[in-house]
């Protein structure tokens, strides 16, 4: 008899405790090898997890919308279907319970842990042990609309093939190869861009307390321990009539003028790599990437950095989608933990609300964060002694001051603000 007791699995290097956001399977359900049985909530996003076993799921512990260590009990797992009354029984004696994976050292068959897959096959989807990894509800809309889930590139975590996925491929599938050519619709009048709207906010009753997301809670730990470090804030006006000027050529083609700043960013760093590196006890650690963090507030609450790996060796129209990726696939917490705990520098920018300016908190591991204002029109002094009228914004950088100092900071801001003000255009080479 084998009664296997399930963990919460670590899902990334910073996770110390996971929210259960769904079970796949109920009490009773038969569980296949590999297949996804519970949907957990790690620091930064969703991610299903599957069973190393086949057998029944006898006994869920942690229930949906709870949390629990990494490492605890959240269920158990029975061999055979005979056996799930001897897993209730020892559920309800209470030799189920939440305990640290490392009691159980040396019982490898008698526990186990569900973790994420490892590897991708060449098709997006997942294989382990030539087995396609898919949701099950993929799975039965598959069967439903006749799909072949191994034509499938899977957009879930790690590759996985998630129903919409199927969905996405039926709906092609039915589309006619030949279309007849119709006269081109004429042009819809432009209207302004809506201006960008803060992060809605939960209702909430007066008086009451609502409990902090995973995310919020992971947020709450880098900002306590950002406390331990000494920084440094060091601010710049930068003209962008020729960034301007520049965003609005190349607007069309999908750019984004928070590409651009990371791109500015990136391309700057490539002459400042003490503004890239981070602290560590055995010295000043120069990363061999540049890869820009940009923050993103999210809709039920939390920040989250998704990042723009290379970002000064890849182009500008390739960083734009990139970059859109990453913010629908952080909205809905299908991040992999490379693409938002990766991160040399970060970018943070207020400015499309109106702010001027203001600090930001350094993210621990990095040396260094900038903080983006508005641009704003202003009327300044011209080098020919006349007044004239500027778009200028504020930029503030926070440093690290055990390894960077002000001069490191000034200089960095002042090849920034000669790159945007000078020579945009050379972000489109």
């Amino acid at each position: 008899m084998t009664i296997h007791e399930v963990f919460m699995p670590a899902l990334s290097s910073t996770m110390t405790e996971g929210k259960i956001v769904s079970w796949g399977k109920s009490p009773g359900d038969k569980v296949e090898k590999g297949e996804t049985v519970v949907v957990v909530e790690s620091d930064k996003a969703d991610m299903d997890v599957e069973s190393f076993y086949e057998g029944y799921l006898a006994h869920i512990i942690v229930p949906a919308g709870e949390t629990a260590p990494v490492g605890a009990a959240i269920a158990l797992l029975a061999e055979t279907e005979a056996e799930i009354e001897t897993a209730l029984a020892q559920a309800n004696s209470g030799n189920a319970t939440a305990a640290p994976a490392t009691t159980f050292v040396g019982q490898k068959a008698d526990t186990t842990t569900l973790t994420t897959p490892p590897s991708e096959s060449q098709n997006g989807s997942i294989h382990r042990d030539g087995r396609l990894i898919a949701s099950p509800r993929a799975r039965k809309l598959a069967k439903e609309l006749k799909v072949d889930l191994s034509t499938i590139s899977g957009s879930g975590p790690y590759g996985r093939i998630v129903a919409e996925d199927v969905e996405a491929t039926a709906k092609v599938g039915k589309q006619p190869a030949i279309s007849v050519a119709s006269p081109p619709a004429a042009p819809a009048p432009k209207s302004p861009a809506p201006a960008p709207t803060p992060t809605p906010m939960v209702a909430v009753a007066p008086g009451q307390t609502v409990p902090l997301t995973t995310l919020q809670n992971a947020v709450a730990r880098n900002m306590v321990a950002s406390l331990s470090v000494p920084v440094i804030h060091v601010g710049y006006t930068i003209t962008t009539d020729e960034l301007d000027k520049l965003y609005k050529q190349i607007k069309s083609k999908g750019v984004t003028m928070t590409a651009l700043l990371a791109k500015a960013v990136a391309v700057t760093l490539q002459k400042h790599p003490l503004l890239n590196a981070s602290y560590s006890e055995q010295g000043i650690v120069y990363h061999s990437s540049i890869n820009v963090a940009v923050a993103v507030a999210m809709d039920d609450g939390g920040l989250i950095t998704p990042v723009l790996q290379n970002a000064d060796m890849v182009d500008i129209y390739s960083l734009s989608r990139d970059w859109k990726s990453l913010v629908e696939r952080a909205r809905s917490k299908k991040l992999q933990p490379e693409e938002y705990n990766s991160g040399t520098f970060t970018v943070t920018n207020l400015g499309m609300f109106g702010v001027d300016r203001f600090d930001a908190i350094l993210p621990p591991g990095q040396g260094s964060i900038i903080a983006i204002g508005a641009s704003r029109p202003q009327v300044v002094a011209t080098s020919d002694g006349m007044f004239g009228v500027r778009q200028q914004m504020q930029v503030n950088i926070t440093c690290d001051h055990r390894i960077i100092y002000g001069a490191h900071a000034a200089a960095f801001l002042q090849d920034l603000a000669k790159l945007i003000e000078t020579n945009p255009q050379s972000l489109t080479l």
